[in-house]
């Protein structure tokens, strides 16, 4: 009789792990499609690598959610193809190979997570890449559903000759969501070359999605209408524009290079100004603390994230504020700079309520020493967090007076 009892008190958490997303498993990609065509249903693909985290991350919190759960299994067959082969396949990946080599070849996979979306007569319509919480990742699904804004069906229409404004912006948008960087760039440059006032709203909008390199129509137009772009994007957009994209094209094949030497500051400063005079001095003083972090060199990084702070302070964001505060907590040995980072953690969360910024917060104070104040901000991360393990382990070792930072 207990056994049954148990049995009966287990079956509501059998039927709560069973809520996700369910995928085929052990039949192929041709009877993949011809199950979608007998149910008339739509096939999901989640086209994966091995060594992708995106990837993980979607696997492991967002395709067990009931609501992800709920709208898939109605709407789709769902498959899973792993995109990479690795000495623990299992025979069923080994047995999908080869489709997934055609996969990969015949749809141009170049990013992951990407998610293919096949029509019950297995027409690809649409695809999406990237990770993403429940609610966009099934408006995103939503959309290959709907013919209006499935990806392909656009292309289509496009390619045949449709290229009014307002469907080129659509379709320039779509390309980007897809990955699809050949169409989204000359589609977004047919849309630009339509419009006779590009500093609107929207086209500024438009602007900012699609400039990516300074060849771009729109970093010219960026750099000589800042204060313009900034009453669109906020304060500051335009600079962090400008600076991401001189950083990416003139500091990162220098400083990143394999096996190069130290940067030469100075050299390197000279080239910048004299190219973008406005910007050197802050993408020098940023690419510095990058560079550092990422050589490990704490000393450096130190001096490095204090100058930068001192004159941008005002410019990092909150992730950049939490990433320097955090690094600091768990690299620098000097307290001064740890109370500097204090602040700077202080600053993250400000407005936002992020539990992972206030666990910063929470260490840096418990590192200074200030152990009660500390674990009252612990507890506030642990239940803005729905009671995250590695918080709560956090919590433990604060409450049992233990280091939560290695020497």
């Amino acid at each position: 009789m207990k056994k049954i009892l148990i049995l009966i008190m287990a079956l509501p958490f059998y039927v709560m792990a069973q809520q996700g997303m369910k995928f085929e498993h052990g039949i192929s990609w041709a009877n993949i499609q011809a199950k979608a065509k007998a149910e008339n249903k739509y096939i999901f693909m989640d086209a994966f690598t091995t060594w992708c985290g995106p990837c993980k991350h979607m696997a492991a919190n967002i395709f067990p959610m009931a609501t992800v759960g709920d709208f898939f299994n109605d709407k789709f067959i769902n498959v899973k193809v792993q995109l990479d082969t690795t000495k623990n396949d299992n025979d069923e990946v080994k047995s999908w190979y080869a489709d997934g080599h055609d996969i990969m070849t015949k749809y141009k996979v170049q990013a992951f997570p990407t998610y293919l979306f096949f029509s019950p007569e297995g027409k690809l319509v649409h695809r999406a890449v990237g990770a993403s919480e429940a609610d966009k990742f099934i408006a995103k699904a939503a959309d290959a559903l709907n013919p209006d804004k499935q990806y392909y069906v656009l292309l289509d229409q496009y390619k045949a000759g449709k290229k009014d404004a307002e469907f080129l912006r659509k379709v320039a948008y779509s390309a980007q969501e897809a990955f699809d960087t050949e169409n989204m760039n000359n589609v977004s440059k047919e849309y630009l070359a339509t419009q006779k006032d590009l500093l609107t709203n929207e086209n500024l909008e438009f602007l900012n999605k699609f400039t990516r390199t300074s060849k771009d129509a729109g970093f010219s137009i960026i750099l000589k209408n800042a204060s313009k772009f900034d009453e669109v994007r906020g304060a500051g957009a335009a600079g962090k524009k400008i600076s991401d994209i001189v950083k990416q094209e003139e500091v990162f094949p220098v400083i990143f290079k394999r096996d190069a030497s130290a940067p030469d500051w100075t050299k390197l400063s000279a080239t910048i100004n004299n190219k973008y005079p406005a910007y050197a001095k802050e993408v020098i003083a940023s690419s510095k603390v990058m560079y550092y972090q990422s050589k490990g060199d704490w000393t450096n990084f130190q001096t490095a994230v204090m100058a930068y702070m001192k004159d941008y302070n005002n410019k990092a964001s909150a992730d950049e504020l939490n990433n320097f505060a955090w690094t600091v907590f768990e690299n620098c040995k000097d307290l001064a700079c740890v109370k500097e980072a204090l602040e700077w953690s202080k600053k993250s969360f400000d407005g936002n309520n992020n539990p992972m910024f206030i666990d910063t917060y929470a260490n840096i104070l418990y590192k200074l020493g200030n152990k009660q104040e500390a674990i009252k901000w612990e507890e506030k991360a642990l239940a803005l967090s729905n009671n995250d393990k590695e918080i709560q382990t956090t919590l433990d070792k604060m409450k049992k007076g233990e280091k939560t930072w290695k020497d």
